[in-house]
């Protein structure tokens, strides 16, 4: 039941989520008329980084819901092969759905939302691209969850804003999504939701990215558990001598 309930949670976060951008994007450029502004791109990140921080909450209460297929997969990697099915068979599937549905009544309901972030250069730079912004975001959050897992708004600040700078860092070539789910929804409405090109650069480069930043950061920070097995063996051996 928690498990089922947890996939119908990723549907709703995914669904959510794609709104909540489309929205934020008509809201600064239509509602309030600033366009490329200096003033309107504020007010678009600082928007941003509070729906940041409404689906960090959102996450926290629903003990795990997700719209981002990177945050789950780094942590099912690291866990249990069972843990790995259920986010593959599951969580990623509903989240996949979520976007792909949103996206659908988001160009249905408000035309003028265009047709989402796609790719601007060629496959091999853009996989590059979302590749290293995946593989930075992934190390931040595990980083963030290692030194201090309880602060709540810390942890969010970081992240938010750290997703905010790697965005536009790759928002002229990518669209600096970070998110394969959210790219679908995107992808499935522009009909290009199956070419190598999508495939290629907003699936399997980031979550290869995603592998390759957890085993760098396990390499470079071992877990505590690890290191006090190890430290105990040492002190064990130096009582025996």
């Amino acid at each position: 039941m928690a498990r089922a309930l947890l996939i119908l949670w990723d549907f709703i976060f995914s669904f959510i989520w794609v709104w909540s951008s489309a929205l934020i994007k008509i809201f600064v450029y239509k509602i309030l008329g600033l366009g490329s502004q200096p003033k309107g791109e504020i007010i678009k990140g600082s928007l941003y980084i509070l729906s940041m921080f409404f689906f960090a909450w959102l996450g926290k209460i629903t003990r795990g819901g997700s719209y981002n297929p990177l945050s789950i997969f780094y942590s099912a990697f690291s866990g249990k092969f069972s843990n790995f099915l259920f986010t593959f068979g599951g969580r990623i599937p509903a989240q996949v759905m979520g976007s792909i549905i949103g996206v659908k009544l988001i160009t249905e309901t408000f035309p003028e939302v265009g047709h989402g972030p796609h790719l601007n250069v060629d496959i091999h730079r853009g996989a590059l691209t979302e590749g290293l912004l995946a593989f930075a975001i992934v190390f931040v959050s595990l980083g963030l969850a290692k030194k201090d897992p309880n602060s709540f708004f810390i942890k969010t600040w970081i992240t938010s804003v750290s997703k905010l700078s790697l965005q536009i860092l790759g928002s002229d070539l990518t669209g600096g999504l970070m998110n394969p789910a959210s790219a679908m929804g995107w992808a499935y409405a522009r009909g290009d939701h199956i070419t190598k090109e999508h495939l290629y650069v907003y699936w399997l480069a980031p979550l290869e990215a995603t592998v390759v930043s957890v085993w760098t950061f396990n390499l470079l920070f071992k877990p505590q558990k690890h290191q006090k097995q190890k430290q105990g063996k040492v002190e064990k051996g130096t009582k025996a001598d």
